[in-house]
């Protein structure tokens, strides 16, 4: 898994690296973000563990599975770790809103 998180961290999406830069460096509400981070057996685009946050980008592949993701996040949420979903478009069309979306729900607490 760990060789996987590595291969992951360079070889990064255009979404991934644009939403990077934008919670890297606890720029966010002054939480700290990793990237590519291993939880059991899955790896996260981005995780929280102070507000106990998976960040997960979803492109075209994430189509074919749903039900997969599904019951990932419900293993999790069991783990007392939300998940938020967001859309590849999404980043690249409003990064902004995705940020504040991210800050609300890490400030709040709340399912967005």
């Amino acid at each position: 898994m760990v060789s996987i998180a590595k291969k992951l961290r360079r070889d990064m999406t255009p979404e991934e690296r644009l939403l990077w830069n934008e919670v890297r460096g606890n720029r966010v509400r002054g939480l700290h973000f990793r990237r590519q981070q291993i939880i059991g057996t899955y790896v996260f685009d981005f995780f929280c563990e102070t507000a106990n946050l998976a960040i997960e980008l979803d492109g075209a592949g994430h189509l074919l599975s749903v039900e997969e993701d599904a019951l990932r996040d419900k293993n999790l949420r069991a783990r007392g770790i939300e998940v938020i979903r967001i859309a590849n478009h999404e980043v690249r069309n409003s990064l902004a809103a995705v940020v504040m979306r991210i800050s609300d729900f890490a400030s709040s607490g709340r399912k967005t």
